[in-house]
């Protein structure tokens, strides 16, 4: 049985555009996948905590020496590592806010990024340990970004999850929804057909 986690980062939840175009991405995920399974966190109803220095010691300290704090620490940052572990696909909603992504994304990242679980170091460099998974990433801006140097989540979540061993990082972009109504709904509609080719050939050998 296949998983699929579900990763919102989107202010406004459930109805923020990027999460709509998870639920559209999901939705036919489950049209080819119905045995499949389905993890969703939702950074806007359960933001992730931003990473402090007595939490960065958390994960520096030796399990046997964490104080109780420091235990609930790694506990709760096992649990969203959990859910990555169990996933064979991962769908991120991804919004741009002041050319950047959310901090909670950033905070998500901050506690999934850990030595010797999701990464280690090795002589040749960092290994990611998260390996056989895909990643798609619903991007969505108010403006057009995509391939020029005003993007930069592209690039930051691509490294960032190929740091983690998650090679397969396939990106679709709704852009320029701030520029128009008419501009909205066709940048929309390209990112539900690009979603929609995304699934073709699973949802074909389900029929």
């Amino acid at each position: 049985m296949k998983t699929l986690l579900q990763l919102n980062t989107s202010l406004f939840g459930n109805q923020g555009q990027s999460s709509q175009l998870t639920d559209r991405f999901v939705a036919d995920w489950r049209a080819a996948n119905p045995e499949g399974a389905v993890i969703l966190r939702d950074l806007a109803r359960e933001p992730v905590p931003h990473l402090t220095a007595e939490g960065f010691q958390s994960f520096l300290a030796k399990p046997a020496e964490r104080n109780s704090d420091q235990q609930k620490t790694i506990a709760y940052s096992d649990r969203l590592i959990d859910e990555l572990k169990q996933a064979d696909v991962i769908v991120l909603g991804l919004p741009m806010y002041n050319f950047g992504v959310p901090s909670t994304l950033k905070a998500y990242f901050d506690h999934i990024a850990r030595s010797g679980v999701t990464f280690r170091y090795t002589e040749k460099g960092p290994v990611g340990l998260l390996t056989g998974k895909k990643a798609f990433v619903l991007a969505t801006r108010g403006g057009l970004y995509a391939g020029t140097s005003r993007d930069t989540e592209t690039g930051y979540v691509r490294s960032f999850l190929n740091f983690l061993g998650i090679e397969e990082v396939e990106f679709v972009y709704a852009e320029g929804l701030a520029m128009g109504d008419s501009h909205k709904q066709a940048a929309l509609a390209q990112a539900h057909e690009a979603i929609q080719r995304l699934h073709a050939p699973d949802l074909a050998y389900a029929a």
